[in-house]
C-alpha cells in the first residue's frame, strides 16, 4: 500500500496502476530470461577488464595532444576484447553515433567507391552524411556512390537483388541493426551474420559495417562475433551505461580502425593523439554497468509493448517477439497521441519533469520531431526517452530507463496522460 501511495503522489491513478500491475505479473518469466543474459554479458565485460589489467591509474586525465594516455589506450583494449574485435576507437571526440558512423564510412571509402545498404534506407541523420539528402560535406560530394536494396514486404532481406547490386565498385556494406524511425523489425545478430556471410560469398573483400546503436548487450553475441568488420555506436546509448557524458566507439578489424583513426584526428597522427579530459572513469564504469542498465531498458520496452498492444495499438516488436534492441515503437495514428505519450515520459523524468515537450524542426530531420528526454546527459537514449517525427504513421519510439523501475513509471505516466487526454479509455 505504501508503494501505491507513492505512485499516487507521482500522479498515477489507481486504475492505471492496476492495469500495469496485471501486465507486469504476466512478464516474470520473460524478465528472468533478460536477467540471465545480463549476467552473462556482465561476466563478459568483467573478463575484458580483468584481462586488460584495468587500474585506477587509467582514470587519470590527460589534456592537449593526449600523448601516452594509458587510460584511453586501455579502454580501447577493453572494448576490443568485450566486443571480440581486433582493435577499437573509443573517444569523447566522437560526439555522437552519427559522427562515429561518418568517421567509419568516410575513412574506409574513397572517391569512386560504392556504398551499399542491403536493408533499405538508413536512419534519418545518415541521409545527409551519405548525400541521399543534399548536404555540404556529404560522401556524395566526395565521389562516393550510394545504392540500396529495400527489404521485402515481410521485412526480410532481398538476397536476389543484393547479389545483383554488389559489383566491382562495392567497397563497403552498411547494415543498420535497429529499426530507427521505421516500423520494420530490428535484426537479430544471427540474421545480420547470415546477411554478412551472403555478401562476403559474393565479394569476399567487401567491408561489412554494422550500425550497432541501441543493440549492445541485448543479446549474448554482437555482430563482430558473426563476421562484421566494424561495429559502430554511441556511448550515450547502451555501452555508456548512463554515465558516459559524450562519446562514440568503432570496434573491428585493425585495418578499418586504423583508417578511422586517421579520419578522426589527421593522417600520420591516428590513435596516438586525443586527450581523454578526465572522462575515462565514466567510460570504464559506464561500460561495466551497461549490461544491467540495458536489462532494465529491455524490461521497460517489453512492458510498453504489452501495455499498448492490449489497448489496441500497433507495436513493433509485438508483445511476445524476441528482442534485439531497446527500442519500442508504438503507432498512435495521430499527432495528439504521440504528443500525449511523450508528455507522459517527460513528466516521469528526474530532470525537467515540469517541462512539456512540443514538436520542433530538429537539424537532420525532414519533419518536426517531438522528443521527451528529462535526462542527466543531453540526448542520452539509454536514459528514459521517447521521440518521433510528426508524420504518418505517427509512431513514437520509446527507449531507455537506467532502471526498470523508472522505465515502468514512464510507461504508466504515458498511459495516464493518454487517459487524461481522452485518447485511451481503461
Amino acid at each position: 500500500m505504501e508503494l501505491n501511495e507513492m505512485y499516487k503522489e507521482l500522479g498515477i491513478s489507481q486504475k492505471v496502476l492496476e492495469f500495469g500491475e496485471e501486465i507486469e505479473k504476466s512478464l516474470k518469466e520473460r524478465f528472468a530470461g533478460i536477467d540471465q543474459t545480463a549476467e552473462y554479458n556482465q561476466m563478459k565485460v568483467l573478463k575484458a577488464m580483468q584481462e586488460s589489467r584495468v587500474s585506477d591509474i587509467h582514470f587519470a586525465a590527460t589534456t592537449g595532444y593526449g600523448y601516452n594516455d594509458l587510460g584511453r589506450d586501455t579502454l580501447e583494449e577493453v572494448y576490443a576484447k568485450a566486443f571480440h574485435g581486433e582493435d577499437a576507437l573509443v573517444r569523447p571526440q566522437l560526439i555522437s553515433g552519427t559522427h562515429a558512423l561518418h568517421v567509419a564510412l568516410s575513412s574506409n571509402l574513397r572517391p569512386g567507391d560504392e556504398l551499399l545498404s542491403p536493408v533499405g534506407k538508413p536512419y534519418d541523420t545518415l541521409e545527409e552524411v551519405i548525400g541521399i539528402r543534399e548536404s555540404a560535406g556529404s560522401l556524395k560530394e566526395y565521389g562516393v556512390v550510394y545504392r540500396q536494396v529495400d527489404l521485402l514486404e515481410d521485412g526480410t532481406f532481398d538476397y536476389e537483388n543484393i547479389r545483383k547490386a554488389i559489383n566491382e565498385k562495392t567497397k563497403l556494406i552498411t547494415i543498420q541493426r535497429s529499426k530507427g524511425y521505421a516500423t520494420r523489425p530490428t535484426f537479430s545478430v544471427s540474421q545480420i551474420g547470415e546477411l554478412i556471410a551472403f555478401c562476403k560469398s559474393v565479394k569476399p573483400d567487401v567491408i561489412c559495417m554494422v550500425d550497432n546503436c541501441y543493440g549492445e548487450f541485448v543479446e549474448r553475441i554482437e555482430p563482430t562475433d558473426v563476421g562484421a568488420d566494424m561495429i559502430v555506436g554511441s556511448l550515450i546509448k547502451n555501452p555508456g551505461g548512463g554515465l558516459a557524458p559524450i562519446g562514440g566507439y568503432i570496434v573491428g578489424k585493425k585495418s578499418c580502425i586504423e583508417q578511422a583513426s586517421y579520419r578522426l584526428s589527421a593522417p600520420g597522427l591516428g590513435k596516438e593523439v586525443g586527450a581523454s579530459l578526465g572522462l575515462n572513469q565514466s567510460f570504464f564504469q559506464g561500460l561495466f554497468l551497461s549490461p544491467t542498465v540495458v536489462a532494465g531498458a529491455l524490461k521497460g520496452a517489453i512492458f510498453a509493448a504489452n501495455v499498448y498492444e492490449k489497448l489496441g495499438f500497433a507495436v513493433v516488436p509485438n508483445s511476445t517477439e524476441s528482442r534485439h534492441d531497446i527500442i519500442q515503437a508504438v503507432t498512435f495514428g495521430t499527432a495528439e497521441g504521440m504528443i500525449a505519450f511523450c508528455q507522459g515520459i517527460q513528466a516521469a523524468a528526474p530532470v525537467d519533469s515540469f517541462v512539456s515537450p512540443e514538436p520542433w524542426d530538429m537539424p537532420g530531420y525532414d519533419a518536426p520531431v517531438i522528443m521527451a528526454a528529462g535526462a542527466f546527459v543531453q540526448g542520452s537514449s539509454i536514459e528514459l526517452s521517447a521521440d518521433g517525427p510528426i508524420k504518418p504513421p505517427y509512431a513514437v519510439y520509446f527507449q531507455g530507463g537506467l532502471t526498470w523501475y523508472h522505465a515502468k513509471l514512464g510507461i504508466l505516466m504515458s498511459l495516464q496522460k493518454l487517459v487524461e487526454a481522452g485518447i485511451v479509455t481503461l
